[in-house]
């Protein structure tokens, strides 16, 4: 059953570089990345109110009663991510914003296995996930001044000094580099706290219809308090008829990802997960980056961003590994 997760987890890691780009389409049609999230959101809830409906799962929302308010809060990191993810991917490239969200990833999954949150067994350090948590924080600084170097990434040039603080920052860098953090840092807490939502409410699906439901709202929330200050433009939906079909595909990404690694990690553990997860995320957004797929910038793959990403999966297979 584990090699099951493994496999699983390893895939649907691909799904977040792809999903991050697609949405880049989406937000362009749409003209703000608020609307394009609760959009986007929107579709994916769509989907899992139907799919709760074919496995019959709607009389777990019954059960919603006896859940703690917490473990009803995990759809609030998917807005995070996607929201961080249509603001990074034009600024950063598929690669490096990536590389962001892998390290906020790692922080937050190595918390949740050493103090035992949401009732993951607790995992001790060792001294392969010593090692694999400084390649992966290698590999992002080395990501990052590579393309800062080669004058592909504007706004994190010079961001990230040789130790991977701040060097030589200009106003308006440090923010995106925070941002990129924390919207990979809430991934696993969602994961974890649907794990926890699960053993409420049973049906696996019906967790993840919730969990995107209040995602929408969330969302939703926020796109109407900050037209209400004019702080983003309003909606279009006329560009939306020329937008192409995989445009749609992010909220169908998205879903399945959350599905998958709720399930993963009480079996395989938090940094395990995340560590398959960042991957697969990373081999895509490499992939993504050299083709300039989905319309994406085409970024050559430097040497330097080689050298990163083969230290990223390093550091990804000595934390599953040790």
């Amino acid at each position: 059953m584990d090699a099951i997760f493994v496999i699983s987890a390893l895939l649907i890691g691909g799904l977040l570089a792809i999903q991050a780009s697609v949405n880049v389409q989406l937000n362009k049609a749409v003209g703000t990345p608020y609307g394009a999230s609760t959009l986007q959101l929107g579709v994916a809830a769509g989907v899992l109110v139907l799919a709760t409906a074919v496995v019959g799962g709607f009389g777990g929302l019954a059960q919603i009663s006896h859940a703690q308010p917490w473990q009803l809060l995990g759809g609030l990191a998917s807005p995070i991510y996607i929201t961080s993810g249509i603001l990074l991917f034009p600024r950063l490239g598929a690669l490096a914003a990536g590389g962001l969200f892998v390290t906020g990833q790692m922080i937050s999954s190595l918390s949740i296995d050493l103090l035992g949150l949401f009732d993951i067994p607790r995992k001790p350090v060792s001294v392969g996930i010593a090692l694999g948590v400084l390649a992966l924080l290698a590999g992002i600084v080395v990501i990052i001044r590579g393309q800062g170097a080669a004058a592909k990434a504007p706004v994190l040039a010079k961001s990230v000094g040789a130790a991977g603080a701040p060097a030589g920052t200009r106003a308006g860098q440090i923010p995106w580099v925070l941002l990129g953090i924390v919207g990979g840092a809430v991934l696993p807490i969602q994961a974890g706290i649907n794990s926890s939502l699960r053993e409420v409410v049973g049906n696996p699906v019906t967790v993840d219809m919730i969990s995107f439901l209040v995602a929408v709202l969330a969302i939703f929330i926020v796109l109407v308090v900050l037209r209400s200050l004019n702080r983003t433009p309003a909606p279009k939906f006329a560009p939306l008829r020329e937008m192409p079909w995989w445009g749609w595909l992010g909220g169908i990404c998205a879903s399945i990802y959350v599905l998958v690694t709720f399930l993963a990690i009480p079996a395989i553990g938090a940094a395990g997960t995340v560590a398959l997860t960042v991957t697969g995320q990373q081999i895509s957004s490499a992939t993504v980056d050299s083709f300039g797929l989905f319309r994406m910038v085409r970024r050559k793959l430097t040497a330097p961003r080689i050298t990163g990403l083969g230290l990223l999966v390093v550091g990804s297979v000595l934390i599953q590994f040790t």
